[in-house]
């Protein structure tokens, strides 16, 4: 079991392994925690919030969030610092402790990712329905490299992508059978009437 300690950036967002997800950054703790990752070439744990806010006091997260790093960053016209995090790999938390500045630091165990999956045929309108959500998309998603035949990749773009409840996000991400996971979308899918 490979455990590190990483700072956790809590969100009112999910991300998935494989996943983007741009952000803005303005609170001093997370300039620096976002400067330290960069000098040491080191992630930070994109954890979604279950109690509090994404300023202020540090925030209560779910266990299971997602080791990220940094593939951009750029000075925003408004003076802030834009980044765009990248999902490398799940995590549990095992403990915590919260710096003076509220940057939580977590020490965490990495769980396995799941190995790519041959996409079953009766799953083709999930993948059909991701490319044209895709398509639809701008930077950073228009860059992303698209595995349209494996079915782990196409749930988790979709659980990240479709507009359903942060809990729901939260609970495909913590699934760890992506052919479990697209069963309960595509019956998402029929109850929105997106596919």
């Amino acid at each position: 079991m490979s455990t590190l300690t990483i700072p956790l950036f809590p969100l009112h967002a999910v991300l998935f392994p494989g996943g983007t997800l741009p952000l803005r950054i303005f609170e001093p703790r997370y300039l620096d925690m976002i400067s330290d990752c960069m000098k040491q070439d080191r992630g930070f744990g994109v954890c979604l919030i279950r109690e509090g806010s994404e300023v202020g006091k540090a925030a209560d997260t779910y266990e299971i969030g997602t080791l990220s790093n940094i593939c951009y960053f750029n000075q925003q016209a408004d003076g802030l610092l834009g980044i765009t995090a990248h999902g490398q790999q799940r995590f549990r938390i095992l403990s915590q402790e919260i710096q003076a500045n509220q940057l939580t630091l977590a020490e965490v165990s990495l769980l396995d990712n799941e190995p790519a999956c041959p996409l079953p045929k009766q799953f083709t309108t999930a993948a059909d329905t991701l490319r044209a959500q895709l398509e639809q998309l701008g930077y950073p998603f228009i860059k992303m490299e698209k595995h349209y035949d494996d079915a782990s990749w196409v749930s988790s773009r979709l659980a990240e992508l479709l507009p359903i409840r942060l809990e729901q996000k939260q609970y495909f991400l913590q699934l760890d059978d992506p052919l479990q996971r697209l069963e309960r979308l595509m019956a998402l899918l029929d109850d929105m009437d997106i596919s």
